[in-house]
């Protein structure tokens, strides 16, 4: 029987490498479009040395194009940044409305493939507790990933993050389709071996239509 640290190891490795794969594919994207953008740049210039007028407006709005997918491949690094510096402490303080903020973006391309949307309420005043910022990306990863399974006809998912008396909860909202989501399958053991590592608290509330994942305020060295 594998070890809880060989789980919890095991799944970060899936976890990033699940995330590096989606977010590698959007920049290809983004980098496509730039190309076929610079296409039409080459095509202007043989007209405009044939002597065909070139619409300055047209060149314009080109530009700003070429500048949109720049600035989206540019966000998509930033979150692959933030991601990997995850594992640059073992333990320290996070914000979890950044932790939310980042598990959107990382997970942008992945929740729009199932047609789910995402949708983040940023806490009214900070919301800070000392952990692991790589496991907690992880372990709310997982989280997401069965909410969307219970998004139902709705396909939409609520992020929210919530001071406690003792540390923190993060909520994962508006699942409709609850109900019909296998509740064998969460938590499984990836997750609980992350709960443990955590010393956090997960729970499925199908009256409520919530997942809501219970954090302590220091999970110390």
């Amino acid at each position: 029987m594998a070890s809880k640290l060989d789980i919890v190891g095991e799944t970060g490795l899936q976890f990033y490498g699940k995330m590096s794969a989606s977010l590698s594919h959007e920049i290809k994207n983004a980098l496509s479009v730039i190309q076929e953008h610079a296409g039409l740049v080459e095509d202007f210039t043989v007209m405009a040395e044939q002597g065909t007028p070139i619409n300055p407006q047209r060149v314009k709005a080109l530009a700003g194009k070429i500048q949109g997918q720049i600035d989206r491949a540019n966000g998509i690094i930033k979150g692959m940044n933030q991601l990997a510096h995850s594992m640059d402490e073992s333990v320290k303080s996070v914000e979890l409305g950044d932790v939310l903020t980042l598990l959107v973006a990382l997970s942008h391309r992945l929740a729009s493939v199932r047609g789910i949307t995402l949708e983040t309420k940023p806490p009214a005043t900070a919301v800070t507790i000392r952990t692991s910022p790589f496991f907690l990306q992880n372990l709310a990863w997982l989280c997401l990933d069965f909410a969307m399974e219970g998004a139902g006809e709705k396909k939409t998912v609520g992020l929210s993050a919530e001071k406690t008396k003792l540390g923190a909860k993060l909520r994962f909202t508006q699942l409709e389709g609850l109900v019909d989501a296998p509740p064998e399958r969460f938590p499984g053991e990836r997750e609980k071996a992350l709960l443990e590592t955590l010393n956090a608290e997960v729970t499925t509330h199908i009256g409520d239509r919530e997942i809501v994942l219970t954090l302590p305020g220091d999970l110390g060295e």
